[in-house]
């Protein structure tokens, strides 16, 4: 069973989503308005946020943006906004995945499972990897799930930590963005490139010095992405 936060204004698809994850055996807080819910997020204490873009007053990207500010806990956007910048726009708030409503309480599920398996440690496609990489003042601790910089830890999104774990397992190694999306997301979908490359962004303004100037998440242009070298 995982606690989940709806964070839904439409009735109808407040109470056919908060059925259906019910009915699946999950712990449901369901509320109409960004306020609510980050009243919700203290009280109730989710394991996941399923969050609708299109809010009355305080929007869902406001509401992404202020759970970020004191919490990492796994935000799933639910919208009938699926244009490109929508995408890209939700996804550069803190979110880790999004979803174009209608969706069925199946797909939900599916992507509910993908992100929250997302903190799982990581592993090469060779094998086990060394517990611990050190790459200039940045120490990940694969066995931990830590992530620390100039000895100060950071606090990472599961996307965020899953690609920098799958990354970091291979230094030098050339990955393409659909094998991140499939190892990070466990998915993939029309424009699957926003996911990563907006993880990108985001993890690169918390781990490098520059980030026009990336040291440790380079950019293989017209392909991927790879990490180091070290």
């Amino acid at each position: 069973m995982t606690r989940v936060l709806l964070i839904e204004d439409d009735p109808a698809v407040r109470h056919g989503v908060t059925l259906g994850l019910r009915r699946r055996g999950h712990e449901t807080e369901a509320v109409s308005t960004g306020e609510d819910g980050l009243e919700a997020l203290a009280s109730f204490a989710p394991e996941i946020v399923l969050l609708d873009l299109m809010l009355p007053g305080m929007s869902g990207l406001e509401v992404c943006r202020r759970v970020r500010e004191v919490s990492q806990v796994p935000i799933v956007i639910l919208s009938a906004r699926g244009d490109d910048m929508d995408v890209v726009v939700g996804l550069e708030a803190g979110a880790d995945d999004y979803v174009v409503k209608p969706a069925s309480g199946e797909l939900i599920e599916a992507r509910m499972r993908a992100v929250l398996r997302r903190v799982a440690p990581s592993q090469s496609a060779t094998g086990a990897v060394e517990a611990c990489t050190v790459a200039g003042d940045l120490r990940i601790d694969r066995q931990g799930l830590r992530v620390s910089k100039h000895g100060a830890e950071l606090s990472l999104a599961p996307s965020e930590l899953k690609l920098l774990l799958f990354l970091s397992a291979s230094p030098g190694q050339t990955f393409s963005r659909q094998q991140l999306l499939e190892y990070v997301w466990e998915h993939s979908y029309y424009g699957d490139a926003r996911l990563v490359d907006a993880c990108v962004m985001r993890l690169r303004a918390r781990i490098e010095d520059d980030q026009r100037k990336p040291r440790y998440i380079q950019t293989v242009r017209g392909f991927g992405y790879r990490f180091g070298p070290l």
